[in-house]
């Protein structure tokens, strides 16, 4: 009996409780998001870091000049700092103002002007004694025995946000030892960057020499100006619109000099708490743990300042493509979720499960769980199979704003060069391969085969008929239809190679395509690769070989063919259009530049050269058009495809939307804790059957051997008398 009722209060407590939940019971009913990472980031100093897996975390923490609408499309900028958009003035070489147009512009004078009620996260490095020096200035030996956090330190404050603070952190950019990767390309338009640069590196080294800190405020740039506490003037050389976006940029993001001379302590570099590992920011969440081995921890920010989620008016709203659902919390404070816990998921699957048993609050889709969640119709559009969408889960896609292409060196004798016979060999290749069917096989349809080098959601993007590359497609019945192998053919025997013959030599033409391909993995994608040239009688040898030695042969112009990728910086053309522009082909560049296929069209280059400096208009457009038309004919590339993200999130995961440009979306999102719980408990059943019958079988066991037991007791005695 008493067997009987510990079963009965262990079934009730296990139907009370998820027994298999990994996080604690309270914050699950909280609005804290649970999230996941496979790999740490290793570097939270935003002049360093230029990777997306860190920007996930500094994007929370920092707040640049300006910041993308989370909303708005195509890609719109707006101030996040600041009370407005950057005013611009344009000036000639004296420094005298002069109009936009005016041939006389040689520089560019950006004023940013500061909002009054931004302060930074709490922090030791802000701390001050009674006399208003730091208190944790000069660290001494005594005091850091007892620090082996910044918890340990017992006073932390905060201050208000200046525009010295951004001006500092253009000056910590300069230091070469930093090893910012912006930092050339800022030396060539913020005037006296470049020269400030070699200075300050200099000075950089002499001081680690003598184990001395340095300062930043004793030395400034000539074209960085601090005008008062909330104003910032930038110089440029030039007219470059684009600098707006790179105002968006955690490189711009603030850094205070209190904390960078705080982390210059050698006691501190020596304990790992250093700027790299532990930033300081305005943004609406600050690093509260930072554990790689298990789990980083995100906490809102109590000093953050007034933000709103963004509204729209129907017009945008409409224009944009934004469900009514998005526009639910419009107009209220943010940010909505307080905690963020990421935990370190090394596989896939368990990942994945957890998900599914709605211990992750989203998750990206692997290529071992998308038959599972994702299915493909026969027209090749894609949904939720049948069981995500019993749970309620959402799927989310977007076209990235970045490019996958496979690239002709146009150094090369045999599949370089601008006569109409090199051009038809390229475009003969370009149209056999398949790229819809690559994007079938290898992509899970997760990409959009390209038409040129500009993305969706980028400026002078054509949709439809106008949009198609006519060199390869032709446009049926409302469809872009690629070109007939017998098309494809036609045009390589025009270039001096009937079924794939040499004219010339009478023997089979053979190209190679260099490739960082060494996995077994892969040997599946080469085979394809092989059948596309194939169709044309062409023989492609494959030379593989690891990342390091590829991407060295492409800096060398060794190479044929290959492929290569391309995200975006920013969301506008010439950040794609220059990939293909003259003046940074590798053969000019000394192996520098970022056009590896080497194409130099005098044309293009001259209307790139224009369209550079241009705004968005009607003129730009049609330049950018002609530029289109130059490059789709003379394939330097195989346009190759766009790729699509797709992730997915439950249901009670509110105010999800793709944006691929913007860094700091998480404040945005909000979290149904309650709806949550339910879907949890729902999921999380506990399988009590086996459980009853192995307490019953140990229930009759029991019973069993103790009559045995009374039996053999009863026949000892027995003998015994």
């Amino acid at each position: 009996m008493q067997t009987i009722f510990l079963l009965f209060i262990l079934s009730a407590t296990l139907m009370a409780n998820t027994w298999n939940a990994p996080h604690n019971k309270k914050e699950m009913q909280s609005d804290t998001l649970f999230a996941a990472f496979s790999s740490a980031p290793k570097h939270l100093d935003p002049v360093i870091s230029y990777n997306a897996n860190e920007w996930a975390f500094l994007g929370q923490i920092y707040e640049p000049p300006l910041q993308y609408n989370y909303l708005k499309r195509p890609y719109t900028l707006e101030p996040l700092t600041l009370t407005e958009m950057p005013k611009v003035t344009y000036l000639d070489a004296e420094g005298n103002p002069v109009d936009e147009l005016d041939s006389s512009v040689a520089f560019s004078e950006y004023v940013l002007s500061l909002r009054e009620d931004i302060a930074f996260q709490d922090h030791p490095a802000f701390a001050k004694d009674e006399k208003g020096a730091l208190l944790y200035g000069n660290i001494s030996k005594e005091e850091l025995e007892k620090i082996e956090k910044l918890e340990d330190f017992k006073v932390q404050t905060t201050r208000k946000l200046s525009a010295s603070d951004y001006a500092y952190a253009i000056k910590r950019m300069a230091v070469r030892q930093y090893h910012s990767p912006i930092l050339d390309n800022m030396s060539e338009y913020i005037v006296g960057l470049k020269t400030y640069s070699t200075m300050i590196s200099k000075l950089a080294k002499e001081k680690k020499e003598k184990g001395e800190k340095l300062d930043l405020r004793l030395f400034d740039i000539e074209g960085v100006k601090v005008l008062d506490e909330h104003t910032l003037v930038i110089r440029i050389k030039g007219k470059y619109p684009q600098f707006l976006y790179w105002l968006s940029m955690n490189f711009f993001a603030p850094i205070p000099w209190e904390a960078d001379l705080f982390y210059q302590q050698k006691g501190l570099i020596a304990k790992n708490l250093t700027l790299n590992w532990h930033p300081v920011g305005t943004g609406p969440y600050y690093l509260a743990k930072n554990s790689p081995s298990k789990e980083l921890v995100l906490q809102a920010n109590p000093n953050f300042h007034d933000e709103f989620y963004p509204t729209l008016t129907a017009e945008e709203q409409k224009f944009s493509q934004v469900s009514s659902e998005l526009l639910g919390d419009s107009g209220k404070k943010l940010p909505f979720i307080h905690k963020v816990i990421y935990t370190l998921e090394k596989e896939s699957i368990p990942l994945w499960n957890k998900f599914l048993q709605g211990y992750y609050d989203a998750s990206g889709i692997s290529s071992e769980a998308f038959d599972q969640a994702v299915q493909i119709s026969a027209a090749g559009t894609m949904d939720l199979s049948g069981e995500m969408s019993q749970k309620g889960i959402v799927l989310k896609g977007s076209v990235q704003p970045s490019i996958f292409y496979m690239a002709f060196n146009m150094e090369d004798p045999v599949v370089g060069g601008y006569s109409d016979e090199a051009k038809k060999l390229r475009q003969a290749i370009a149209i056999v391969q398949n790229q819809e069917e690559y994007i079938s096989i290898f992509m899970n349809e997760r990409g959009v085969a390209a038409q040129g080098p500009i993305p969706p959601g980028i400026f002078s993007y054509e949709e439809g008929e106008k949009g198609i590359n006519p060199f390869v497609y032709t446009w049926k019945e409302g469809k872009r239809v690629r070109k007939s192998l017998q098309e494809a053919k036609k045009l390589l025997a025009e270039a001096g190679y009937p079924n794939g013959i040499s004219e010339k030599t009478g023997k089979q033409l053979k190209l190679h395509y260099d490739a960082t391909a060494t996995g077994p993995d892969d040997r599946a994608l080469m085979d394809w690769r092989r059948k596309q040239f194939a169709k044309l009688g062409i023989q492609l040898v494959i030379r593989s070989t690891d990342y390091n030695r590829f991407q060295h042969k492409v800096r060398k112009g060794k190479v044929q063919l290959f492929s290569w990728g391309w995200n975006a910086d920013y969301p506008d053309p010439e950040n794609f259009l220059f990939l293909l522009y003259g003046g940074n082909a590798i053969v000019n560049t000394n192996g520098a530049g970022i056009n590896s296929s080497n194409y130099q069209n005098p044309k293009f280059d001259a209307l790139f050269d224009e369209i550079k400096s241009m705004k968005n208009t009607e003129e730009r457009k049609e330049k950018i058009d002609e530029m289109l038309k130059i490059a789709r004919e003379d394939a330097p590339w195989v346009w190759g495809f766009y790729p699509k993200s797709l992730a997915l999130s439950h249901a009670w995961f509110k105010n999800v939307l793709p944006n691929a440009m913007a860094n700091n979306t998480l404040k945005y999102k909000r979290i149904d804790a309650k709806l949550r719980v339910e879907k949890q408990k729902e999921w999380n059943q506990p399988v009590l059957l086996p459980l009853v019958f192995f307490f019953f079988f140990v229930l009759v066991a029991g019973v069993l051997l103790h009559k045995i037991y009374k039996n053999r007791q009863k026949a000892v005695i027995r003998e015994v008398s």
